[in-house]
């Protein structure tokens, strides 16, 4: 049997139905009670003192080894300044021109970046010129791979469609929550971790689709110091 890859499994906790119980509730109370100090004042939890989410959190060998995460992956970058993380966004509409693939989980930025190129290509021979960056669009995951459409967003339907491996239609709009990556393809599991830890806190359930979007050009930027915008559309 194929052996699970983590992300899967963060995939299926940001997709997992709704869950309600008393538990929760009795979590929340305990959650939002005032915190006595040594000195017997009353402060406030840490999640009431925090005017914005926490950034994802770095690898800690004990949390991370009882989280399924492995302590010795690749480590996201520091969030900047003004990166977005659980920040309420709309996508507006509009139009992309993508190739549907097929990946495994151990070799997914290289059959991303692969799709980019072929797309690339593609828009170039056409004379075709995206209007935003590259963006993969994920639509099915299982314990050992995904289905995708890596696409680029153009201003408007192109009068003479690339045809071939390529199709044309809406790109993901509407309400999202919109999260920043900095690092490597690979450290997104940690990243991917905070962003599930962030919905559960929250209490919020994901749409069975999420977006990845390259700030930074997968084809051309340093592997190791990507821009990823992750958008998570709630139910």
């Amino acid at each position: 049997m194929p052996e699970q890859h983590f992300r899967a499994g963060l995939l299926r906790r940001l997709f997992r139905p709704p869950v309600a119980s008393a538990a929760i509730a009795v979590i929340l109370i305990l959650a939002s009670a005032p915190v006595r100090a040594n000195d017997g004042t009353a402060t406030l939890p840490i999640e009431q003192a925090q005017a914005t989410p926490a950034p994802p959190q770095l690898p800690d060998p004990d949390r991370d080894m009882d989280s399924g995460l492995d302590p010795n992956a690749a480590s996201p970058l520091p969030l900047q300044p003004g990166d977005a993380f659980g920040q309420e966004i709309t996508l507006p509409p509009r139009t992309m021109i993508f190739l549907k693939g097929h990946g495994n989980w151990d070799s997914a930025f290289t059959t991303l970046v692969a799709a980019f190129k072929s797309l690339d290509q593609t828009l170039t021979k056409a004379g075709i010129k995206a209007s935003g960056p590259f963006m993969t669009i994920y639509t099915k995951t299982d314990d050992t791979g995904f289905s995708f459409e890596a696409a680029a967003p153009v201003d408007q339907p192109p009068t003479n469609p690339p045809g071939g491996d390529t199709a044309i239609g809406p790109a993901p709009a509407g309400k999202m929550l919109k999260f920043v990556h900095r690092g490597s393809y690979d450290a997104m599991d940690s990243t991917y971790e905070a962003i599930t830890n962030y919905l559960d806190n929250k209490q919020l359930d994901a749409k069975d689709l999420f977006v990845e979007e390259y700030v930074s050009d997968p084809l051309k930027a340093d592997p190791k110091k990507l821009v990823i915008n992750v958008y998570v559309p709630v139910k």
